[in-house]
C-alpha cells in the first residue's frame, strides 16, 4: 500500500526503555499530519511500549513486524 510507506525512518536500535519512545515522540513532532514513520527496535519493551504510546498520543499503529532482533513499527501521526 504505498500510502503506507514511512516518510522518515528512527532507527533506536540499541536503546532501551524508555528512549525509543521519547525518541519517536521528538520526531512525531515534526511531522506533518498523516505521515508514517518506520521505527527499528531491538528493545523487548518495544513491542509493548510503541503501542501504548501510540494509544495515548492519538497515533495509528498500522504494522508491527519482526525482522531477525529487530521490531519494526509503522506509525501514522
Amino acid at each position: 500500500m504505498p500510502h503506507d510507506d514511512p516518510t522518515e525512518t528512527l532507527d533506536a536500535l540499541g536503546l532501551r526503555c524508555p528512549l525509543p519512545v521519547l525518541k519517536a515522540r521528538k520526531r512525531l513532532k515534526g511531522m506533518a499530519p498523516g505521515s508514517v514513520l518506520r521505527i527499528e527496535a531491538d528493545d523487548p519493551a518495544a513491542i509493548i511500549d510503541v503501542p501504548h504510546f501510540c494509544t495515548e498520543q492519538g497515533h495509528t499503529l498500522l504494522d508491527q513486524a519482526r525482522e531477525g532482533d529487530t521490531l519494526i513499527f509503522l506509525v501514522r501521526k
